[in-house]
């Protein structure tokens, strides 16, 4: 069977969730091959093993934290020449689209970004993406080169399939454009104790309706309750009440949780077009008119600070 190369996205060791989704989405089309590179790059085979990882290759280096994307660039090039897969999954993060850009145009293949399946098809691997503001579903493949594809975080569900990797050592070469640019210092985020709003199982959002940035503590309560992440409408965020981070939304981050919950949001096409691909998603909105509710499963018409409080105050006591 052909094997596909998956990057590996990891914080020192620790394996993200959207990584081991490609590993599960690998093995449709054949045997997983995880790169996993720089600090604690060796530390990541264990549970890449657990969810099916044939081979790991690591290389660590202090090229991938000193500069920007193109060390590994190099180094999934490497790969690719010494695996020659049948593909390569990236995760949908706006590094790993970067990641995979470069990695395409150096190889002389095709991209398909922002997939949300992927299958085994007679030419080659075919993948599922949301156009057109998720109004049309189309699937294509690859025809020039080796397939590079980038996945959304929540395609696919985490399945175990315990494997014993070969581990070894990727040869990197680093190229002279690797260090044309520095990273000069960084800033940790705050932690909030939520889910990363793409990765996130469950989104809890708020719009115009949440009337103001002291408001969003009712939104949040929902959240925490639900142990979700906390997004807002592009209203919200230009007017100041919520982080430009936690904007979703056409100029915002493209989630797709299992359950996402619209509050004070009418629906207009720029926030449809980055919460439509949820898999069920529910509207809280006095405006019995808003467009929200043509596109939800389950919808409130209701004031939001009177539904959320009182649903919050539901599973928390259902939680016991």
């Amino acid at each position: 069977m052909a094997e596909v190369l998956v990057y590996v996205d990891h914080v020192d060791g620790a394996v993200r969730k959207p990584t081991l989704e490609l590993l599960t989405l690998a093995r449709r089309i054949g045997e997983p091959v995880a790169v996993a590179l720089g600090a604690g790059a060796a530390d990541t085979a264990a549970v890449l093993g657990e969810h099916g990882a044939v081979k790991v290759l690591t290389h660590d280096a202090s090229e991938y934290a000193d500069y920007l994307v193109v060390p590994k660039v190099d180094a999934l090039q490497a790969a690719v020449t010494e695996v020659s897969p049948a593909a390569v999954l990236v995760p949908s993060s706006a590094e790993g689209k970067e990641i995979a850009a470069r990695l395409a145009l150096r190889i002389g293949s095709g991209i398909i970004t922002d997939a949300v399946d992927l299958e085994a098809g007679d030419s080659g691997p075919v993948a599922t993406q949301s156009v057109f503001a998720a109004s049309f579903t189309t699937k294509s493949r690859i025809s020039k080169g080796t397939p590079v594809i980038t996945v959304k975080p929540n395609s696919a569900a985490v399945e175990a399939a315990p494997a014993n990797p070969a581990v070894s050592e990727l040869s990197v070469t680093f190229s002279a454009q690797a260090t044309g640019t520095k990273v000069t210092g960084r800033t940790p985020r705050e932690s909030t104790g939520r889910p990363e709003l793409t990765e996130a199982a469950i989104v809890v959002s708020g719009g115009r309706g949440v009337n103001g940035s002291e408001n969003f503590a009712i939104i949040e309560a929902l959240a925490d309750s639900l142990g979700a992440a906390v997004g807002a409408s592009r209203a919200a965020v230009d007017a100041g009440w919520y982080p430009h981070t936690n904007q979703v939304g056409q100029t915002g981050k493209s989630v797709s949780p299992q359950l996402y919950i619209a509050n004070g949001i009418s629906g207009a096409i720029q926030h449809r077009a980055g919460m439509q691909t949820s898999k069920t998603i529910v509207a809280v909105n006095k405006d019995a008119e808003a467009p929200i509710f043509d596109l939800v499963d389950y919808g409130v018409v209701g004031d939001l600070f009177d539904v959320v409080p009182a649903l919050t105050q539901e599973i928390n006591t259902r939680k016991g």
